[in-house]
């Protein structure tokens, strides 16, 4: 798989003005500028001079501009990132929480026409917009979220339908890049995920694999690594980071999954009888070298066999064994 070579858009962090001192300051120019409006109101009535028509005027052209100023305030949470576009030039991401204010001319945002896509395929299947960070005004959450993949049906290695899923807990970890370098960076990580799921399901078998190999069922946490990596791998020019991912569902599909468990249960009786085949020998043996060295009867090989194939059949028989009591003698 190629890997992804960086480019120009990486995340650059900068400070801004603080929201309260500015908050104050625009507050002040307001009420002076009220004040003004109001003095040269009165003084132009009884004495009309240009000096206080020129400030008349630049008082009513003030309130306009503190109006535009007091568009630049924002907030942020813990977690929570904004991105400062002007004009259509990045110009860095404020990661700081708080009460802040900013260029008032920085892009509120807006959606994109592959979001607009996006939505119109979403209200034709009946389901809600995706949120994206061009509709939050450029805010982009920096926390850990999941994404839980719908159930997939893939071929696992042998060829076999089977069912699988898988839980993605990821972050924003470059917002340049989920912003700039993807149109829609949660829609990217959706079908990235899907697809590195459908690739990672083709590597391993389900189970039974050859010797030494790891598969799909017996192998969880190999498989769950092999899934991050790729994941991280995929995702890098998202500007994302996985945390983990693991598997939430596994199974064969069902037109397969009738013959798959008649062959599980014919190993696991295959098996069964192996022990008890196994166990049942040992005992035998124990019984004729118990009886031999403690001469309790001397039995020839005829007998010994016969003894044999009584025990085995008392052991590895699966009903109840009824003996028969011998009243003769032994060898009658």
């Amino acid at each position: 798989m190629p890997t992804y070579e960086a480019g120009s858009n990486r995340e650059r962090t900068v400070s801004v003005s603080k929201g309260f001192p500015m908050l104050a300051l625009i507050f002040i120019l307001l009420v002076g500028d009220l004040a003004t409006i109001g003095g040269c109101a009165a003084t132009i009535e009884n004495n009309p001079q240009g000096l206080y028509v020129g400030l008349l005027v630049a008082g009513v052209l003030g309130i306009p501009l503190l109006i535009v100023l007091s568009t630049g305030f924002f907030t942020l949470q813990p977690n929570e990132a904004r991105v400062l576009v002007l004009f259509g030039e990045y110009k860095g991401t404020v990661r700081e929480a708080g009460f802040h204010w900013g260029n008032p001319f920085y892009a509120k945002g807006g959606s994109s026409f592959g979001e607009r896509v996006a939505d119109a395929n979403a209200a034709q299947k009946g389901q809600a917009p995706a949120p994206s960070a061009r509709r939050r005004g450029y805010k982009v959450s920096l926390r850990a979220r999941t994404y839980n993949s719908p159930v997939l049906k893939v071929n696992d290695k042998r060829g076999n339908p089977i069912e699988i899923a898988a839980v993605v807990v990821w972050r924003v970890q470059d917002t340049a890049q989920a912003l700039f370098d993807v149109d829609n960076f949660e829609t990217y990580i959706q079908t990235q995920s899907e697809s590195a799921l459908r690739h990672l399901a083709s590597l391993y078998s389900y189970d039974d694999g050859e010797e030494n190999e790891s598969t799909l069922r017996t192998n969880v946490d190999d498989v769950s690594k092999s899934l991050r990596a790729e994941l991280l791998e995929r995702l890098a020019k998202a500007g994302v980071t996985v945390d983990e991912a693991r598997l939430t569902h596994l199974a064969y599909a069902p037109e397969i999954a009738q013959a798959m468990l008649r062959r599980q249960q014919a190993e696991a009786v295959i098996a069964a009888r192996q022990k008890i085949v196994h166990g049942a020998v040992s005992m035998v043996d124990m019984a004729l070298r118990d009886l031999a060295s403690k001469q309790v009867v001397q039995l020839d090989d005829e007998r010994k066999a016969a003894m044999v194939s009584n025990l085995m059949v008392v052991l590895c028989g699966e009903s109840e064994v009824h003996p028969v009591v011998n009243a003769g003698t032994l060898y009658t």
